[in-house]
């Protein structure tokens, strides 16, 4: 596929076929994707692919932390959005919600698409990005965001969907569990990713963009 084609086709896949992913697809996307710019070249990013019934009683976990009343405590604070950039945010649920059909008013609807976030849209597979806590912070989330867009594009050469969210990982102390990471690994981000259910209503989803003449100056021209 066409680097600009993909780029312009790529989107959030928020639902999957139940078709796993062959572990040497997944290598050589991780392969390619290492290749993505990082900061002098410190290649921070370190990953944990999950699949099977791993990822199954992660899921099972994270959605009975959720419902237990228990706190996230994600090891990259979550950040909140104010004017403009929380206004992208609620029209993106808004078109999510009306794609769903799923009232404001039905609490019940909406707490269950909320609890698959958690159960990572039931992918069959998902790919965690973490770096050493001896990293800065924000260096390792530019890097991490460099790399998490490489694999989301890679991912479109073998018909895969993709989807990088947090929700999954916010309750760290749950992959801890069954993922050997240590605590002195600091859990970025994570990706979603599998054959896509076009069917599903919320993968038919295109999100607006701001016009980059709307937001750019130019200078010396």
């Amino acid at each position: 596929m066409d680097i600009i084609e993909a780029i312009k086709s790529r989107k959030s896949i928020r639902a999957y076929k139940d078709k796993p992913i062959p572990k040497d697809i997944i290598e050589e996307l991780l392969e390619i994707s290492v290749r993505a710019p990082s900061a002098l070249n410190t290649q921070p990013w370190e990953f944990a692919v999950i699949t099977g019934d791993v990822l199954k009683k992660i899921m099972e976990d994270n959605v009975k932390s959720l419902e237990g009343g228990s706190m996230p405590n994600p090891d990259v604070q979550p950040v909140f959005f104010e004017g403009e950039y929380k206004k992208r945010q609620v029209d993106l649920a808004k078109q999510l919600y009306g794609l769903l059909e799923i009232t404001k008013e039905d609490k019940e609807k909406r707490t269950e698409w909320t609890k698959q976030g958690f159960r990572f849209f039931n992918a069959p597979s998902v790919i965690i990005i973490y770096s050493d806590k001896s990293l800065s912070e924000g260096g390792s989330m530019y890097d991490a965001g460099a790399i998490a867009q490489t694999i989301a594009l890679v991912a479109l050469k073998y018909g895969l969907g993709t989807c990088v969210q947090s929700q999954g990982i916010l309750f760290p102390e749950v992959i801890r569990k069954y993922a050997d990471i240590p605590d002195t690994k600091r859990l970025i981000i994570c990706i979603t990713i599998g054959y896509p259910d076009m069917d599903f209503p919320a993968n038919k989803l295109v999100t607006d963009r701001v016009k980059a003449k709307d937001i750019t100056k130019w200078y010396g021209m």
